[in-house]
């Protein structure tokens, strides 16, 4: 039971919850990255499907890491880590590019098979893009520049 005890005080009271988070995101995007490559090189419906299940995944991923994010800069820094600032618009813009790209996606089922491939494919490279970016980011804040 003191274990128990331990861990949810660890989790609650001392141990900044943003790092327990953030690396969801971070895979699920590159994992998207990784499908939607396969699905177009191979015209391949079913690695199509599995890349934007782990882009829908990504855009939660991504608000969740926004906010734990947020919580843990105010928390710990008094809102004043490193790159905060940036680092918050980079994270807007990628859940509105993960967003948006899903979004588009779930109206057009055959988006990457259609004429609008080229900016379904960048949606995910961006996505990706950002989102190693800002775990760049994150590990100056941890380890500096």
């Amino acid at each position: 039971m003191e274990f128990f005890n331990r861990l949810i005080h660890a989790l609650t009271q001392s141990h900044p919850i943003h790092p327990m988070i953030v690396h969801f995101p971070i895979a699920l995007s590159g994992a998207a990255l990784l499908f939607i490559l396969i699905a177009w090189v191979r015209k391949d419906r079913n690695f199509e499907m599995m890349a934007f299940a782990n882009l829908v995944l990504t855009v939660f991923g991504t608000l969740a890491a926004g906010l734990t994010g947020l919580y843990d800069n105010n928390r710990n820094y008094l809102g004043e880590a490193p790159n905060a600032n940036l680092k918050i618009v980079l994270a807007i813009l990628m859940l509105a590019v993960s967003a948006l790209t899903a979004f588009l996606r779930m109206r057009s089922p055959e988006l990457l098979f259609s004429k609008g491939k080229l900016l379904y494919l960048a949606g995910y490279l961006i996505s990706f893009l950002l989102a190693i970016t800002l775990a760049f980011l994150g590990g100056v804040i941890l380890y500096g520049f």
